[in-house]
């Protein structure tokens, strides 16, 4: 039975990371605000006649973005990007229901115990927390502002990486109580816990990811390896106070960022051939030989959106190849344990 729970959990991290693509895909389409409402319940049923479809209309010309952004947008165009938002909103609904009624199902068939249970329902309440950071997420660009705090949707991104681990984690520790390697895992401590740091730089550049989504940073400095021919820009640190440019600066966002994929590209190559030195088992090979390529495809995704000023398809990529590039890491930290 831990077989079957460890597939279901296996399915709602597939559907977490749709749910991440999709929302990449809103954001990079302005269509986050299109909903002004949050209504669970009612908001499942799409716009039924020309009646409805006004309505909407109506009620997101009365919000900033529609006058300083889209102001005179049709009826057509406002369809284009109420359906990107309706169905990220409808596929956290589906991954509510996909994980909650196993769940109990599981629970009332007394297959889990007292520990896996727990776990379980702290990832319940995780995501009944996420579906509320996103509403505070639309929240903050409904009155006063054109977009959505950057703070909120890092928070909201971050928020989700966090239950795909959970899950991930939990799911593969179904599948794995028991170390495969026969050696004294004593001896790749120090190997586990490169690892872990690898893992926990990988969350922060995501973060980081969030904010240069948040500020649209990706659209300033277009140039790599340089930024507009600096190696450190002169307008890294124009904000007062000084820690502002960390979070709300484009120049400063962006140099974060590239910070950060730059200290890994020099990491995860070392960590690969530091792991080599040790006799690690196949599958634990493979978790590092991954990690690694997975490196290199996130990075030359992000170069290419960089490049090309973030263009849709590979900026979802890039988002995409962010939650791969985790889940490898993940997988690695778990060869390890």
């Amino acid at each position: 039975m831990q077989k079957s729970i460890a597939i279901w959990l296996f399915i709602c991290c597939a559907l977490v990371f749709a749910m991440v693509v999709v929302g990449g895909v809103t954001r990079l389409t302005g269509s986050g605000l299109s909903i002004v409402e949050w209504q669970p319940l009612i908001g499942t049923i799409p716009p039924l006649n020309q009646g409805d479809w006004e309505i909407l209309l109506e009620k997101y010309r009365q919000i900033p973005q529609y006058e300083e952004v889209n102001k005179g947008m049709t009826l057509d165009e406002f369809k284009g990007i109420f359906w990107w938002e309706y169905f990220h909103r409808l596929l956290g609904r589906a991954i509510g229901l996909v994980y909650f009624i196993p769940f109990i199902y599981f629970v009332i068939r007394k297959q889990v115990d007292r520990a896996l249970g727990i776990k379980l329902l702290g990832i319940f309440i995780l995501g009944g927390l996420q579906g509320l950071m996103g509403w505070y997420m639309v929240m903050s660009g409904l009155a006063d502002n054109i977009y959505v705090s950057q703070y909120r949707l890092t928070a909201h991104l971050g928020l989700a990486f966090i239950i795909f681990a959970a899950m991930f984690w939990v799911a593969t520790g179904l599948l794995s109580p028991v170390s495969d390697q026969q050696q004294d895992r004593s001896v790749i401590h120090g190997l586990r816990r490169f690892s872990l740091f690898i893992t926990t730089l990988v969350f922060i550049m995501v973060l980081s990811g969030g904010l240069v989504a948040g500020i649209h940073a990706g659209l300033a400095h277009n140039t790599f390896p340089l930024m507009s021919g600096y190696v450190i820009p002169p307008d890294l640190f124009v904000l007062e106070p000084w820690y502002r440019n960390l979070f709300e600066n484009m120049t400063a966002v962006q140099f974060d960022h590239r910070l950060i994929a730059w200290l890994l590209a020099f990491l995860v190559p070392f960590f690969w051939f530091k792991a080599r030195k040790y006799s690690l088992s196949s599958s634990e090979q493979l978790a590092c030989h991954l990690l690694l390529v997975m490196l290199t495809i996130q990075i030359s995704l992000g170069i290419a959106t960089l490049l090309l000023v973030v263009p849709l398809p590979l900026a979802a990529a890039h988002q995409a190849g962010a939650m791969l590039l985790f889940t490898a890491a993940l997988w690695v930290n778990r060869k390890l344990s």
